[in-house]
Parts: structure tokens; C-alpha cells; sequence
């Protein structure tokens, strides 16, 4: 279902967002690589050239808390390959340590990734979407959205907003042919925590890479609005 269709992936240079950039592609998706790191973009967009499915990927090197680079991004990937068909929102920082420790910038940085960055590739893409009233967008959240923990103030305040955004614009777009979903995985094996990235009793990028094929190929009359993601196993006592 993906084959053939243009999606935008942020926070496509690594991680999670990687990992559904090169499972899309293998399944013959155009993808649009938005990030901030043009050269690993580049690099990742000539592995993605897959002639057997017809998968291809584009760099679309830009930063998600400007509204003007995801505006041009959407449309380069759009003369590239067409209607943007879906978004995957994958980019996302986190700053973490008690509240007093928290300065101005670490709050502004967090909410600005990952809530405001959100916001505004919805609003990139949303002009095809309802145009053509049909578009998956798919918001890579945390059980953080849910859960709180010391030292997550920024964070789970980010990430509670992303869930209220996402289960807004639902009830927004769903009239309009437009789904939302938001995965919320546990601790995921990429770089991003603080402890060892290659923990192996951590979910891997690529299991919330085939949960978003999930989302974007369930062709029913239902939209999986919020799945949340554990791992089989508990993190091992220290």
C-alpha cells in the first residue's frame, strides 16, 4: 500500500526515524529525509534507491522548529514525487534532570522539537491532505506521553502536549479523510538515552519502524489512534 507513495519522515537521520525511512523505501515508498544534517542525509538517500520495488528517498536537509523549511521541503518532495500521501514525525530531542535544574533554553529547546516541530509539519503537510482528503499522519510519541518520571519535566510536558495534539487533530481530520496515530514506545536502542545504546532488552527502532508500516498499510474502517509500544523484557536490575 506504502508502494509508490510520497511520505515525509522527520527526524529521518538516525534513530527511529532512520529505521522507517529504510523500511519504507524497501517497500517501495518516495521518501522525504527531513533533518538538520545534510551530509547524513545525502549519504542515507543513495542507500535508499531500491529499483525492485521502486523505493527512493530524497534529502530534504532543515530544522522542524522552522515553519518556512518544512514548507520547502513539502515542496520539493511534492515535484519530486508527488501528493505528500503521509507523515511519519519522528524528530525529537529530550533534556532531562529535576526542574531546578532546567534552564529557559532546555524548556524552549524540548517544547520546540518536539511539540512545536510536530505542529508545524502537520501544517506543512495538511494543505495536500485535506486538498486531496485523504493522508496517514503518524506522530512518534513515548510512553512518556502517558508516564511521568523524575527528571522528565521537559520531556513528559512535550510529549503529554504531542498526544493532546495528535487526539485533537483526530477528531479534527477524520471528517475530512485524514487519519492520526501516535506510537508510544518505551525505551528504544538508539543513542538517545543516556544508557548504553546497545542494551538489548530495549525495543529496537526497527520494531517501531514495522508498527508505523502497520499504521500506514491498515487499509480498514478503523484508525489505530494510540498504540503503545513495550519490550518483552525488563531492564535488568543494576
Amino acid at each position: 500500500m506504502v508502494r509508490g507513495k510520497a511520505v515525509l519522515v522527520t527526524g529521518a537521520s538516525r534513530g527511529i526515524g532512520e529505521a522507517v525511512a529504510r523500511a519504507l523505501a524497501w517497500r517501495g515508498a518516495r521518501v522525504g529525509l527531513f533533518a538538520r544534517g545534510r551530509a547524513a542525509l545525502e549519504e542515507l538517500a543513495r542507500e535508499l534507491a531500491y529499483p525492485e520495488s521502486g523505493g527512493a528517498a530524497l534529502a530534504l536537509p532543515g530544522d522542524v522548529t522552522r515553519p518556512d523549511d518544512l514548507a520547502a521541503a513539502v515542496e520539493r518532495l511534492e515535484e519530486a514525487f508527488g501528493p505528500v500521501w503521509a507523515l511519519v514525525n519522528s524528530a525529537g530531542v529530550g533534556v532531562f534532570g529535576p526542574i531546578w535544574e532546567l534552564s529557559d533554553e532546555d524548556w524552549e529547546r524540548v517544547r520546540a522539537v518536539n511539540l512545536d516541530g510536530a505542529f508545524h509539519a502537520m501544517r506543512a503537510v495538511l494543505p495536500t491532505m485535506l486538498r486531496e482528503e485523504r493522508g496517514t499522519i503518524v506522530h512518534i510519541g513515548s510512553l512518556a506521553s502517558r508516564y511521568a518520571f523524575a527528571g522528565g519535566a521537559a520531556y513528559n510536558a512535550s510529549k503529554f502536549g504531542l498526544l493532546g495534539l495528535a487526539e485533537a487533530s483526530l477528531h479534527d481530520l477524520r471528517p475530512r479523510g485524514v487519519r492520526v496515530s501516535t506510537i508510544l514506545p518505551g525505551s528504544v536502542n538508539t543513542t538517545f538515552s543516556s544508557e548504553r545504546a546497545d542494551a538489548d532488552w530495549k525495543i529496537q527502532p526497527t520494531d517501531v519502524a514495522e508498527t508505523v508500516l502497520y499504521v500506514l498499510e491498515s487499509d480498514t474502517g478503523v484508525i489505530p489512534s494510540v498504540i503503545e509500544l513495550r519490550p518483552r523484557r525488563s531492564k535488568p536490575a543494576d
